[in-house]
């Protein structure tokens, strides 16, 4: 493709999580923009410090050698293996194809978007470039406002506009405080081809992720509020004696004692997180061989009704595999039918895997429909960019 529309430089993160969520979650931007016909570089820092995740030592550390490889193996199988650098900031060391040109870009980008809060250098080598900030913790991120984090706001301060992935934010759909910002709507991007095409879909919904997620809990208003998916899972333990569904979750279940025993005894079956993520092209397989993905939210989604929706389960809607989630608030941006369920009560996840089942080829085609027509990248990302004047 030629790009003649301007340079792009994405900051994600990818060498520091090297997982199948993580790494399409920054792929999907790239390529979209790509497409846009955008000039478009993937940027990551490891700030002020960063260890990062090796899977296969399932440990943090400063050595960055494997995320390296998997990011340089990934890119490349998607055509980009050119356009990525990496900065160790501690070490004073660029790598990546571009290392040589990480000053250049930077003066050069007709615009700097950040995934997150992970670039923490992005801010001070834009060299007046216009930067916009996507929110990809919705809730937590405005908590974090709330009760005064001065970094954070600081971060926020270095951007011309702001987006968040909590489409309800700063409406009165949702009581979550804005901290006095513009929060922009807007969603994760899917490069829809990439999804479709995979054989039948198997007996199970599944689904990944992290069971239990240490020290994000915040409190707003006098209220703990907590991140962990663990509680919310342990609400629904016996689905799957109200279904005729097979349920298979991918998480590391055995980090609390006791709990993968208690999973079995109530009919979930429980694979190896690590085996499914560890390459992105596993993690792809995965969804696209599910019968579909049945999921709970973090708590603060769904109490503060903000609206989010996982990029994962906008993979499993692009692989036309029905989703049935618990309810943030999202049904008020997208629309609930056949293959896209939002739920509240265990009664209401029993009834929705019902009728999918009742009618699982209708079910698949409005999980596609919902993808192409709220989640392809190329639309998604030309609304955003239409945001900022591109």
């Amino acid at each position: 493709m030629t790009t003649n529309r301007g340079l792009i430089l994405l900051g994600g993160y990818l060498v520091r999580f090297p997982l199948g969520g993580f790494a399409w979650q920054a792929a999907h931007y790239l390529l979209g923009l790509q497409r846009l016909g955008y000039e478009v570089w993937f940027y990551e820092d490891t700030g002020y410090f960063a260890p990062a995740f090796d899977p296969t030592e399932n440990s943090f550390t400063t050595d960055y050698g494997y995320g390296l490889a998997a990011v340089d193996r990934f890119l490349e199988s998607l055509g980009l293996g050119e356009r990525w650098i990496f900065l160790d900031a501690q070490r004073r060391q660029a790598s990546g194809p571009g290392a040589g040109r990480l000053e250049a870009l930077f003066r050069e980008a007709d615009l700097v978007i950040n995934l997150g809060l992970m670039n923490r250098c992005t801010m001070e080598k834009r060299r007046g470039r216009p930067a916009i900030y996507v929110d990809l913790d919705p809730a937590y991120t405005q908590i974090r406002l709330s009760n005064g984090d001065a970094y954070l706001r600081a971060v926020l301060e270095g951007h011309s506009q702001i987006f968040t992935f909590g489409e309800n934010i700063g409406t009165s759909r949702s009581p979550i405080p804005t901290g006095g910002y513009d929060w922009q709507a807007t969603r994760q991007p899917v490069a829809l081809e990439l999804w479709a095409g995979a054989d039948g879909p198997g007996r199970a919904y599944t689904t990944v992720g992290q069971w239990t997620s240490q020290g994000r809990d915040l409190t707003y208003h006098g209220r703990t509020f907590h991140w962990d998916k663990r509680r919310e899972w342990l609400r629904f333990l016996d689905l799957p004696g109200r279904t005729k569904a097979t349920l298979e979750m991918a998480m590391n279940v055995e980090s609390v004692a006791g709990d993968a025993e208690l999973l079995s005894a109530r009919g979930w079956r429980v694979v190896d997180p690590q085996e499914v993520s560890l390459n992105p092209w596993r993690y792809r397989d995965y969804l696209r061989s599910s019968r579909g993905e049945f999921t709970v939210a973090k708590e603060m989604n769904i109490c503060l009704r903000s609206g989010w929706f996982s990029d994962r389960a906008a993979c499993y809607l692009a692989a036309g595999r029905p989703v049935v989630e618990q309810d943030t608030g999202f049904a008020d941006i997208l629309p609930l039918g056949p293959g896209l369920h939002a739920f509240e009560t265990l009664e209401e996840a029993a009834l929705a895997l019902e009728r999918i089942d009742a009618d699982y080829d209708r079910a698949s085609r409005h999980a596609y429909e919902v993808a192409q027509e709220y989640f392809a990248a190329e639309k998604v990302l030309s609304r955003l960019l239409a945001k900022v004047g591109f």
